[in-house]
């Protein structure tokens, strides 16, 4: 018995971190990946891989879905940057990255998949997790409204 794509897939199988909101479409979620607490994900519910395997209306959601979790990160935290990406390298099903980056942060320049470019400040990576609490409140509240 072969295995659908939809069956092997960990996004599919599990919301991919800390659930922050969801809807019939999509969901958001605060990602687990170490020293980077302002790292999230806007995740199709709907096993695709490619943006353009959503329809015009559904894509208009999505990247509706990205900008309110880029404007309160950029409001709330002040980054250097906000990282934008929709690999699927690794798991092709259709999600975006959203991070929040500091010119602080242990690879900044660089991606956070890149080489390490200074020791992790643990102190400041604390600091925004606790941030982050607010930030997924404020996300699910913009998200419901």
């Amino acid at each position: 018995m072969s295995v659908t794509a939809a069956q092997a897939c960990p996004l599919c199988t599990a919301d991919g971190g800390l659930l922050v909101f969801r809807n019939d479409d999509l969901r958001i979620i605060q990602a687990d990946e170490a020293g980077f607490p302002a790292f999230y994900r806007v995740v199709w519910n709907r096993h695709v891989a490619e943006f353009s395997d959503l329809s015009a209306a559904e894509r208009d959601t999505c990247m509706s879905a990205v900008v309110v979790v880029e404007q309160v990160l950029r409001e709330q935290l002040q980054p250097t940057k906000i990282n934008l990406a929709a690999l699927g390298n690794m798991v092709a099903h259709l999600h975006w990255h959203v991070i929040a980056r500091f010119d602080w942060d242990s690879h900044f320049p660089a991606p956070v998949w890149g080489s390490l470019q200074r020791p992790l400040d643990d102190a400041r990576v604390a600091a925004v997790a606790v941030r982050c609490l607010q930030i997924n409140r404020l996300i699910a509240e913009k998200m419901a409204a």
